[in-house]
């Protein structure tokens, strides 16, 4: 998916929540999905969640687990051992 075609996505997403035709869930998950597909065919990654500790929750993309790891490390300034990755399916 090109940026485009992501924009697009979203502007679609949020015209039909404006219209009453989906409710908020529905267009966070459009959007949501829109992001992560965009984000990992960008350079052909896969995305990964952080889960424990403050970084509970985080969503990174990268090439392998260890990648990922110190992705969240970077951006949450995290203890090496107070979390998990996993890949998002």
């Amino acid at each position: 998916m090109d940026r485009i075609s992501a924009l697009r996505n979203v502007e679609q997403a949020l015209t039909d929540f404006e219209a009453g035709e989906c409710d908020l869930a529905t267009m966070e998950r459009r959007v949501r999905g829109t992001l992560r597909t965009y984000a990992t065919e960008f350079a052909d990654l896969d995305a990964y969640r952080a889960s424990g500790g403050t970084v509970d929750g985080m969503v990174v993309v990268a090439d392998a687990p260890t990648e990922a790891r110190e992705r969240v490390r970077d951006l949450a300034d995290a203890a090496p051992g107070d979390f998990d990755v996993e890949r998002v399916e």
